[in-house]
């Protein structure tokens, strides 16, 4: 296999004295959709955190296309190709649609033509951002908000998108949309790292797979490996 994207060697991040991520390792490779899994509070969004330097890191080494990256500023890593679609969508919601997925470009300086064309490109895979650009990202549903922000995140050009709960308060049917996107992104060669509480959506779309308690990680292999493990069966499927 060939070298990883991103890789991540011991990380760890303590809040006070409660150690939320002990020493992980993991790595994504460029075109792979990877998930990191776990029940709530098991620390994948602390994980993701860490990795876009938005929580700080007590030990561990992040490196991303062979440079360290383990203490750059969020914009630095941004810039530099590692985006993140945080939690509850934080959708700017007295801009209008078109507005946020500008300012999704804010750190690119490769002409507006350039620019322009990705806009184009979001309305594509999101017809509905399109309809409503000139409207209030407020008055978008939950789904459509979680498509801005995915849309806003790639707006920045990313090499590597990470995810953190993007089914998180959707109908199960909008759930099944965001997730067949995140396949459609990922064939056009966009590298995920997917943090989810839906086990069973995220094992399903996952080239490799990992799952975190109480923030170590116990178990890696392929998507369709752990969907057939006893253990998270057992444990996160319902089986």
């Amino acid at each position: 296999m060939s070298l990883p994207l991103l890789q991540v060697q011991g990380l760890k991040v303590s809040f006070g004295h409660v150690e939320a991520v002990k020493g992980i390792d993991f790595q994504l490779h460029e075109g792979q959709i990877t998930t990191l899994v776990g029940a709530n509070g098991a620390g994948k969004s602390t994980t993701l955190l860490a990795l876009s330097g938005l929580v700080k890191k007590t030990a561990g080494r992040v490196t991303f296309d062979g440079r360290d990256i383990t203490a750059l500023a969020p914009h630095k890593i941004v810039s530099g190709g590692v985006v993140q679609v945080a939690e509850g969508r934080a959708t700017l919601t007295t801009l209008t649609v078109r507005e946020n997925l500008e300012l999704g470009a804010y750190t690119r300086r490769d002409g507006a033509a350039a620019r322009a064309a990705d806009l184009e490109r979001i309305f594509a895979l999101f017809p509905v951002l399109k309809e409503r650009a000139e409207g209030l990202a407020g008055n978008l549903s939950g789904g459509e908000q979680q498509m801005l922000a995915i849309g806003r995140a790639m707006m920045a050009k990313p090499r590597v998108l990470l995810l953190d709960e993007p089914s998180m308060g959707l109908a199960p049917i909008i759930v099944q949309d965001i997730f067949r996107t995140l396949r459609e992104i990922n064939k056009q060669g966009l590298t995920i790292f997917l943090v989810e509480q839906n086990v069973r959506q995220a094992l399903k779309i996952a080239d490799r797979a990992y799952v975190i308690e109480t923030g170590a990680i116990v178990l890696e292999g392929s998507g369709r490996e752990l969907l057939g493990n006893p253990r998270v069966q057992d444990a996160y499927l319902g089986n």
